[in-house]
Formats: structure tokens, C-alpha cells, sequence
């Protein structure tokens, strides 16, 4: 929808996306993905539900509208902030780091983790699959880079994925549900120390 040249967003409809986002942020705390229709992100938003098709287009299109706009701070950090986590350390490092920043974000995030697939999977106008967002594309991208980049012999393309895959694995969920947030950056360390051998070698 957007194009080249596209005026600047009028104060108003800026003040309704910003209300829609933070009460979608604030319904998911509260209940079950499911349970956050547009309906109620209207209500709790004070737009007409109309409003909130016009600004998003679906459910699952808000939903990854607002996972786009947690997830933007540490894109930029891995793009361009300071080592480990931006340019700069040895890609091991830069991983370890992004597998740390990124465990943090998704135990912020579980309920809109949740929302998205939940959005995807009932959508009537056949919502994309999560690896197709824009926001699994570039992690998925920048973790399979510095896979590459620190072993070469390996398939860096499917080892992202399934470090990625396993942030959607309930258990995975239900332990950072629990607040052992640590306990599974940790662990996704060990795993990828282990996928890439010696430190010497990456």
C-alpha cells in the first residue's frame, strides 16, 4: 500500500495506529491469543472495528505490525549498534549475542508470538506462514550468516531455521512463560557453541 512520494501520515490517523498498537500490546498480556479479536482491540483502542481494518487490513496483519515494531531495535543493533551484537566481534560472538538479545525479545513477546501463529492459522484471506514475515526473514538471514561466516561446511540456511524453530516449540514457550529466560539462552548457546565446533574454528 505504501508508495513513493506517499504524504506524510495526518496526525489523527497516526494517534489511532499508536492507540490500536498499545492496546493490542496490552490485551495480549491479559489473555489468550484467541481471545484478541479486533473487535476488542477496537473497543479497547476507542476506534470503530472499521478503523482497525482500514489502518492493518486483518488480525494477523496487526499482529505483525507489532511484532515488526519490538522487533525493530535489535534489527538495528545487529545491523549497525556496537559488538558482539553489531559489526565489529567474530560472527560466534555476534551470534551468541543475537541468540541472547533475541531470547530476551521473544520472553517479552510471548503472547504476540502466540497472536501471530494463532492470526496466521485462522485467517480467511490465507495470512502468510511466519516464515514469511519480514521479521523471521531477516533473523533467519542474519543467523544463517554468521553461521556461514564462522563454518562454511555447513547447511548455515536449515541450521537457522531450526534455531529459529525451536523458539515455537512449547515447551521452549512454556519455560519463558515461567521466567527461565536464561536457562533457554543457554541453552540455545551451548546448542550453536556445539553446531560450530572449537572456538579456533570459528
Amino acid at each position: 500500500m505504501a508508495t513513493t512520494g506517499r504524504r506524510p501520515e495526518r496526525a489523527d490517523a497516526a494517534r489511532n495506529r499508536r492507540a490500536i498498537m498499545r492496546a493490542a500490546e496490552e490485551l495480549l498480556e491479559r489473555y489468550e491469543p484467541a481471545e484478541v479479536s479486533i473487535e476488542r482491540v477496537a473497543a479497547a483502542a476507542g476506534v470503530g472495528k472499521a478503523t482497525v481494518f482500514h489502518r492493518f487490513g486483518s488480525r494477523a496483519e496487526l499482529m505483525q505490525a507489532l511484532a515488526h515494531e519490538r522487533a525493530e531495535a535489535l534489527h538495528q543493533a545487529a545491523l549497525s549498534g556496537p559488538p558482539p551484537l553489531g559489526p565489529g566481534a567474530p560472527p560466534r560472538e555476534r551470534l551468541m549475542a543475537f541468540l541472547t538479545a533475541l531470547i530476551e525479545l521473544a520472553s517479552r513477546s510471548i503472547g504476540l508470538l502466540s497472536a501471530q501463529e494463532h492470526a496466521a492459522l485462522t485467517s480467511k484471506s490465507g495470512a502468510a506462514s511466519r516464515h514469511e514475515n519480514p521479521v523471521y526473514l531477516f533473523w533467519h538471514e542474519h543467523i544463517a550468516a554468521l553461521i556461514a561466516k564462522a563454518r562454511p561446511d555447513l547447511d548455515a540456511d536449515l541450521l537457522a531455521h531450526m534455531v529459529l524453530g525451536s523458539l515455537h516449540d512449547a515447551p521452549i514457550l512454556r519455560l519463558m512463560r515461567d521466567g527461565e529466560n536464561e536457562r533457554v539462552a543457554a541453552s540455545l548457546r551451548q546448542l550453536a557453541a556445539a553446531l560450530l565446533g572449537p572456538a579456533d574454528q570459528g
